[in-house]
């Protein structure tokens, strides 16, 4: 039982490391992109149009299906729907200087209906009794486990047994991390997040690393979306059924202090968090609810205690969320 908890947790929480570790390096360029919780819903409702028209080009039979194509399909088009709601909002506040707060929230009113809309119009073209899009044979390609697993006992059930996005996102993370930390790209990024004024005067191009830090974060947050459905739902797509888990993922950010590293265990400690009410008995329906509530919970004692050490390094990027009009410099 311990072990089927731990795995459902990492399961439950690799969305959230790909929703927190892509706004961790918008944030880092000092944008608050509240919108992330839209750009999950198109980047994974982008992934179920591009594995809908795929099954069906096959014939619906999956001895016609190509594994590498099963794959990389959904993954390049919930990359690109990700790519655009991220341009959207840099050319928006970056651009036009519109407000971060009001235009992410806006961002993720559109994401969700336009999820919603695509969704019911696939639905619609199934004709399916049903009030979801099932997509099991492209839903397998994902979630195929490594071969060993199962020979090795608890051991491969705990560490091999995952699906192959669950790995990725543990990767990117660590790029993430390692990038932001020893290179001069993470550098400059974290520095025009700091102060865009000073990095400009040292000839950083301030524009040009906001519009590809959002833009890069958009799409590891996309790909949060796409693995919620292929792994999480096991290819089942139906609207509004991604909860929030793309608020859930802007609070991991806080509760990380804005570290990759931190985000992958913090994922997988929310994502036990959220699954703890399954495991006790005899909780009322009222009792489970208070038990959702237990990751924001922990987010804002983290933000207590952090704000009340004063820490530099356990605070946000000192331009989050202000636009930098140059002329002011």
């Amino acid at each position: 039982m311990i072990i089927q908890f731990i795995c459902r947790a990492i399961l439950l929480g690799v969305p959230l490391l790909y929703g927190s570790t892509g706004e961790i390096v918008t944030e880092k360029s000092g944008h608050l992109n509240l919108g992330i919780p839209g750009i999950m819903y198109v980047g994974a409702i982008s992934g179920v149009v591009g594995s809908f028209l795929y099954e069906n080009a096959c014939g619906n039979d999956i001895a016609n299906m190509n594994a590498f194509l099963a794959v990389i399909i959904p993954l390049l088009c919930s990359i690109a729907g990700s790519v655009v709601m991220g341009l959207l909002y840099s050319f928006l506040t970056v651009t036009l200087h519109a407000n971060q707060n009001v235009t992410g929230l806006a961002l993720t009113t559109l994401g969700i209906g336009l999820g919603n809309f695509l969704g019911a119009s696939l639905i619609n073209l199934t004709k399916s009794e049903l009030p979801s899009i099932v997509l099991t044979k492209t839903s397998s390609f994902f979630s195929a486990e490594l071969p060993i697993a199962e020979k090795l006992g608890w051991f491969g059930e705990l560490f091999l047994s995952h699906d192959f996005l669950t790995y990725l996102a543990i990767v990117i993370a660590i790029i993430v991390s390692v990038v932001l930390n020893r290179t001069r790209t993470g550098l400059n990024l974290r520095s025009v997040g700091e102060n865009p004024a000073t990095a400009d005067a040292a000839g950083i191009n301030v524009i040009k690393y906001r519009y590809v830090a959002t833009c890069i974060g958009s799409a590891i947050a996309g790909l949060g979306g796409l693995q919620y459905v292929m792994s999480y739902a096991s290819g089942v797509w139906s609207n509004n059924a991604f909860g929030d888990r793309g608020w859930m993922a802007i609070a991991l950010v806080i509760f990380a202090l804005w570290k990759p590293s931190a985000a992958i265990v913090g994922s997988f400690l929310f994502g036990a968090l959220c699954n703890a009410n399954n495991y006790i008995q005899g909780l009322g329906t009222e009792t489970q609810e208070l038990f959702k509530m237990l990751p924001y919970i922990v987010t804002i004692i983290v933000l207590v205690i952090t704000s009340a050490r004063k820490k530099r390094e356990h605070q946000p990027p000192q331009s989050l969320g202000l636009n930098y009009f140059r002329e002011e410099r």
